[in-house]
């Protein structure tokens, strides 16, 4: 688990293909690694990796197909900037959410906005994602625990102040440019609990929680 608050920007030192996969060499920079032990997790722009060689000055971590494929690490080089922050421990101070590290969809930077001394930012998620999104709700974006000010069906916008984009990657982020997307983990447990017995229902993999199914079961009124 994580909270989405950046502690460091790193850099791809390497991407290697190993076996049929890819394994990933991470410079950290700032991040402290003196308390970080073989197989301990790190996000890079909020995908969950684990530590399986500490060479010293970053680490490295074995990238599955699964993860390339379902997330924006394709998108990563040699040199590439990331963000990168160490797993919860019992004292952590949760500054940002609860995230889990495990990326529900990508999404795409469609604008930019400069606001005073912010940036705004507006995003596009993908059309499955769009119900868990909320007004003033939490997402994160690349690792980074942010705050919904706005949203427009698939779209929404936040607003990024100097602190974030100056300890996080986003100062980079110009239209047209791929993100790790994670809703918030109670939006994703509450469909679930909503469909009571019927979780136990094989599904085609999309979603059965639909208008009708929350009238027949008491959660909307006619």
């Amino acid at each position: 688990m994580f909270t989405g608050i950046i502690e460091s920007i790193g850099s791809i030192r390497a991407l290697t293909p190993k076996g049929g996969d890819v394994r990933v060499y991470v410079e950290t920079g700032k991040l402290d690694l003196s308390d970080v032990k073989l197989g301990d997790s790190i996000a890079v722009n909020g995908v969950c990796l684990t530590a399986v060689e500490l060479p010293g000055n970053g680490f490295a971590a074995d990238v599955s197909r699964e993860t390339l494929d379902c997330t924006a690490m394709n998108d990563l080089k040699s040199g590439s900037p990331v963000n990168l922050e160490k797993a919860l421990t019992p004292t952590t101070r949760l500054g940002g959410h609860l995230v889990s590290g495990h990326v529900d969809g990508v999404g795409e930077v469609v604008a930019r906005t400069e606001n005073a001394r912010a940036v705004e930012f507006r995003i596009r998620a993908p059309k499955d994602l769009a119900k868990y999104i909320a007004h003033k709700g939490s997402i994160t974006v690349d690792g980074t625990s942010l705050t919904v000010n706005a949203v427009d069906g698939a779209e929404f916008l936040l607003t990024i102040i100097p602190h974030t984009l100056s300890e996080t990657i986003m100062a980079s982020y110009q239209p047209g440019r791929r993100v790790n997307l994670e809703v918030d983990l109670l939006a994703r447990y509450l469909e679930r609990l909503l469909l009571g017995d019927k979780a136990a229902e094989p599904t085609s993999g999309s979603s059965t929680i639909t208008e009708s199914f929350l009238a027949a079961n008491g959660y909307l009124k006619s």
